[in-house]
């Protein structure tokens, strides 16, 4: 296993679309464990393959308290949603900044897991939400574009000015 990169708002290729996954193979499962593996040492709850720069449909989980339930979405499609709910949320590709959110309170998706096998899930609370969040990062979408122009605008100036201060590992 390998940690990843997690490339940062308003880094550009955040924005591209994932492709669908075609066959869950060994590359695949490989992936699946790198992600797992940087979204653990991040420390998050959840990472889109975009956010590593992979632009394909994977996204890799877990809510639980002890970090021992990583839960894996290919293909991930939302089928269904229901009512509504705000939160604030915060990102790995957009370190230190929390806000505000209104997404769908509740969500049933399908996708394939990590060996391939087709699944639904219902989900409400934080799993809706991470699922929604995970899913916009496959589409090119971040949670920033929720908020307002102004907001938006100031966030990516601080992490722009952050990024030029950073020493520079050659």
């Amino acid at each position: 296993m390998a940690r990843l990169t997690i490339l940062h708002y308003p880094d550009s290729r955040l924005r591209k679309l994932a492709l669908p996954v075609e066959t869950v193979d060994t590359s695949i499962r490989t992936l699946i464990a790198d992600m797992l593996e940087t979204m653990y040492a991040a420390p998050g709850i959840g990472l889109a393959a975009t956010q590593v720069n992979v632009q394909k449909r994977v996204i890799v989980m877990d809510l639980s308290d002890r970090k021992d339930q990583p839960q894996v979405f290919i293909n991930p499609t939302i089928l269904e949603h229901q009512g509504e709910a705000e939160g604030d949320e915060g990102c790995l590709s957009v370190p230190g900044y929390y806000e505000t959110v209104r997404r769908a309170e509740w969500v049933r998706v399908s996708a394939l897991d990590g060996e391939g096998e087709p699944f639904e899930l219902a989900a409400g609370s934080l799993l809706a939400v991470c699922i929604q969040h995970e899913i916009d990062h496959l589409d090119g979408k971040l949670f920033v574009d929720y908020l307002s122009t102004l907001k938006r605008d100031r966030i990516r100036k601080k992490l722009e000015k952050q990024a030029r201060l950073e020493p520079r590992v050659s």
